[in-house]
């Protein structure tokens, strides 16, 4: 379809050679010579874009836009004037211009401004799918069961970056074949942890960070500085997810450090947190702190003891400081530590758990609503950002910013978009996570899962001498054969944790720094 453009210049009859220019291109071009016409041009007629001169009898270009974009809040209007004074340019672009250009202007220059504007959209598209059909021979082709984990973050990072941009686009095929490889890339992935859970979680001192020892390797250095640290657990956060949240923090501070690390098994809060803040894998965790450690056929809260755990693994590391810890369950939690802010930087070390992300994630699960809200991968990122974007936790970390200090930003565990069940049967101890169950007697194909016979050699509590554990890998899910179609219906498609895929165990783990602190 033609593009319709507006110039609206007091000088008009010198620009012919540009309008022609213009229509040689294929756009329809109508002018007027004031800014009033303009206005009721607009009024009248759908353009695809405006050219505004700044400076016109009557009304101003100024004025003109103002009334322009009541109109038409959306459409591209871009200045072009002779004055290149500079409160003329912050008011233009205060009053959301789309482009300033400064007279005299060539037709390249023009035309290079329409198609940024104007066509925008398709060469985004077309650009994307050009540049993921170049790496998605060289993605398939390293993608394998031998990467090491470095190697597995560089792989998920392009994928999540192709998601993403693809995920800007309308190129639904494209979207299909990514989602293609991804898969292939989790099945690759989820033998890799197979292959070599056992021996990374057995390890002291493996170079890997792994949850129970983040705070050790990440975060412990850091506290040999004066200034505070603010450890961000933001509870369930995907990496996809972190990368559309920056787009937010990024206004405020600089990324030093953007990375990952391995959550452990299974990737649940229960063992993930604990293990986080405790310094240990969770049967260490049971056996040093008996009276603190809840397991999953237990009654109560499984995270009651985060801060008694942190103490303790601070006193381990030798550090005598003083240090706070804040969890933030509901929004009167979250109102009240922007005001703690102040008191936060007499601390070396500042925690805070803040539990959206995971409520939300269940909250989309049972309420058809909020589902409909994160229909997808791409809406799920989209309704995080937004959150954030309004949320408490932002308004804290604005005023975090305005002092030096460093924040981290990690997580727990992240989550999956299920698809696929699997058919498994157990008796009424057996927990009721889609993602790993824990019992004695458990029955399951075992081609279809990841099975753990002897617990404690994974670091694992022993309920039972008996007991096993076993995972979901990839996108699949648990259900029990007793209304199996009902269960399946219901879980499909929503997003889960506890088992093994890039998505849960692949955390997010960023540093940041205030700007121009």
């Amino acid at each position: 379809m033609q593009k319709k453009i507006l110039w609206a210049d007091d000088e008009i009859d010198l620009l012919k050679p540009h309008i022609l220019f213009l229509e040689g291109k294929g756009f329809a071009v109508s002018s007027v010579n004031n800014g009033r016409d303009a206005v009721e041009s607009v009024k009248n007629e759908d353009f695809d874009l405006v050219f505004l001169d700044e400076n016109m009898p009557g009304i101003s270009g100024l004025d003109a836009l103002a009334e322009i974009k009541q109109l038409r809040p959306n459409m591209p209007v871009i200045m072009i004037t002779k004055n290149e004074e500079e409160h003329i340019m912050e008011e233009a672009i205060g009053s959301k211009i789309s482009d300033y250009l400064i007279k005299p202007v060539n037709p390249n220059q023009i035309l290079l401004s329409i198609k940024k504007h104007v066509d925008e959209k398709r060469l985004i598209n077309e650009k994307t799918t050009q540049g993921y059909q170049r790496e998605f021979m060289q993605i398939g082709m390293s993608v394998s069961d031998r990467l090491s984990f470095q190697e597995w973050k560089d792989v998920y990072k392009k994928l999540v970056f192709w998601e993403m941009q693809l995920g800007q686009t309308d190129q639904g095929g494209m979207k299909e074949v990514l989602e293609t490889q991804k898969a292939d890339a989790n099945r690759s992935f989820c033998k890799f942890i197979d292959k070599n859970y056992s021996e990374i979680i057995q390890d002291d001192d493996t170079e890997i960070t792994l949850s129970h020892n983040l705070i050790r390797k990440h975060v412990n250095p850091m506290l040999d500085n004066e200034e505070p640290v603010y450890f961000i657990l933001l509870d369930n956060l995907r990496f996809d997810q972190w990368r559309a949240i920056s787009e937010t923090i990024n206004e405020l501070y600089r990324t030093e450090q953007e990375d990952m690390y391995m959550s452990i098994l299974p990737t649940t809060t229960q063992y993930c947190r604990n293990s986080i803040f405790s310094g240990l894998r969770p049967s260490e965790i049971e056996s040093t702190f008996p009276d603190k450690w809840s397991n999953d056929e237990d009654e109560g809260g499984k995270n009651m003891y985060e801060k008694d755990f942190l103490a303790s693994q601070l006193s381990r590391l030798r550090r005598d400081i003083k240090f706070s810890y804040t969890k933030i369950t509901n929004l009167d939690n979250a109102k009240a530590l922007v005001d703690q802010v102040p008191n936060m930087r007499q601390n070396q070390l500042n925690v805070i758990v803040y539990n959206f992300v995971d409520a939300f994630s269940h909250a989309r699960t049972d309420v058809n609503i909020v589902r409909e809200l994160a229909d997808d991968e791409a809406a799920y990122r989209n309704v995080t950002a937004t959150w954030f974007k309004h949320s408490p936790l932002w308004e804290a970390m604005q005023r975090i910013a305005e002092k030096p200090g460093k924040i981290v930003i990690t997580t727990d565990h992240g989550s999956v978009r299920v698809k696929n069940a699997v058919k498994v049967i157990g008796d009424k101890k057996v927990n009721s996570n889609l993602r790993y169950k824990q019992g004695k007697n458990i029955t399951y194909n075992a081609k279809e899962v990841f099975e753990v016979k002897k617990p404690k050699e994974l670091f694992l509590p022993l309920q039972h001498l008996s007991s096993a554990f076993v995972f979901a890998m990839e996108n699949d899910f648990f259900a029990y054969p007793n209304n199996y179609n009902y269960y399946v219906n219901y879980y499909k498609n929503t997003f889960q944790h506890g088992g093994i895929s890039m998505e849960e165990m692949m955390c997010p783990l960023i540093t940041l720094r205030p700007k121009g602190k």
